[in-house]
């Protein structure tokens, strides 16, 4: 794994009731996905066409395009989508395809451009808003109809103070299949919307490029079996995921710090103070939402941290990862490594576990998958949807 600085599951119990389940209320071991499902080429290509290129996707932080002209290329499934704000300041998405022969219209990863879009090929125009403006000889081919020849857009929308965008051509609900997420592991969305994550500034960004498929990335961030062997420094502040519970085994359930710790900072030292929303209750608190198929949110008292996936093949995926704080915090240069180290670790720590578990993945001692323990049984759903995923028919 290196680094380059340059589900929510059905929950089994409420928060009220944040305990293990009694012995023999389930078997104890339950099956995984077989190995395949995470080395054969031929599942990943069914994985972009019916998971990635069918469900909101999160795409980029909205700030990173801070002014009109302003643009990002996202990889999706097997679609590159260039996203740009507008002369009015609003965000749009569209497929990176240029319509006159189908060159690829921004090359780069990011950039900026004064006032249109232009196709380093024949050089066809287009303005911000995806409308064909100019071409050669255009005048001269006066049937052409304009709009039409636009760039072909993609549905947008804003959440969290980041920018999702859906390639299917109806996309599913935004407020069931992403806020959902959100209500189904918190137990409700104005847990969540007390961080009022969109007015948040960004402190850190990190990127790991992660030898692994991304389903081995999301079971690990959804348990929490191997904190006692793995993360140290993450279980001295959380000191209840020792015991092998992740937060997202329960609805509405956030893991305590130590009394010991007075912020969630690698070494237990004070954070910044509480975010302004946060409520008593949710104080001293971590909480962990997995919103699929490409997200997690970790939130602690005076931050947030969201990952973003993005799946390049099916054993390799990167990661994008943001540390949230109040834009006074960020602006006052404040010291924020403390905070951002222990989040750190724990990525490094996960990845370099899941670097370690994807060769055994075309092992023949896994052919048949492994097991799942019962602090674990929640990934079993997760496993379910993606068979789920795969098994639709091709709309």
């Amino acid at each position: 794994m290196t680094t380059t600085h340059t589900e929510s599951a059905p929950a089994t119990a409420s928060p009220a009731a944040a305990t293990p389940p009694a012995a023999g209320a389930s078997p104890s071991l339950i099956a995984t996905l077989a190995g395949h499902y995470y080395t054969d080429p031929g599942i990943f290509r069914q994985e972009q066409e019916k998971i990635f290129e069918r469900l909101w996707f999160c795409a980029v932080r909205s700030a990173d395009l801070g002014k009109p002209g302003a643009f990002r290329t996202v990889r999706i499934g097997r679609e590159s989508v260039l996203i740009t704000r507008n002369r009015a300041g609003e965000l749009r998405a569209f497929l990176n395809i240029c319509r006159h022969r189908g060159a690829q219209l921004c090359t780069e990863e990011s950039g900026e451009v004064r006032r249109n879009l232009q196709c380093p090929y024949h050089a066809w125009t287009y303005d911000l808003d995806g409308r064909l403006v100019a071409a050669p000889n255009l005048q001269k081919m006066p049937d052409i109809d304009r709009t039409e020849r636009s760039l072909v857009p993609v549905p947008l929308r804003e959440w969290l103070g980041y920018a999702w965008v859906c390639l299917a051509d109806e996309p599913p609900s935004f407020e069931d299949t992403v806020i959902g997420a959100a209500v189904e592991r918190l137990g409700e969305a104005a847990c969540l919307d007390r961080y009022r994550t969109e007015g948040l500034a960004l402190g850190k960004r990190l990127t790991y490029d992660v030898r692994a498929n991304w389903k081995l990335i999301i079971e690990n961030f959804m348990e929490c079996y191997h904190c006692g062997t793995i993360h140290p420094e993450l279980t001295e502040v959380l000191p209840e995921f020792a015991d092998g519970f992740a937060a997202q085994y329960y609805v509405g359930h956030g893991a305590a710090f130590s009394e010991e710790a007075t912020g969630f900072t690698v070494d237990g030292t004070e954070g910044f103070g509480r975010l302004p929303g946060i409520e008593d209750t949710q104080d001293r608190r971590y909480y962990a939402i997995t919103v699929r198929p490409q997200v997690f949110v970790n939130l602690v008292p005076d931050h947030v941290i969201v990952h973003r996936m993005f799946p390049m093949a099916p054993d390799r995926t990167v990661v994008e990862c943001d540390w949230l704080y109040l834009p006074e915090v960020v602006d006052s240069g404040a010291d924020l490594s403390k905070s951002v180290e222990l989040f750190h670790r724990v990525n490094a720590q996960d990845f370099d576990a899941c670097e370690r578990t994807q060769p055994a993945m075309s092992s023949r001692a896994y052919r048949a998958g492994g097991v799942l323990v019962p602090s674990e049984h929640h990934i079993g759903a997760f496993h379910q949807w993606v068979t789920d995923c795969l098994e639709e028919t091709r709309s």
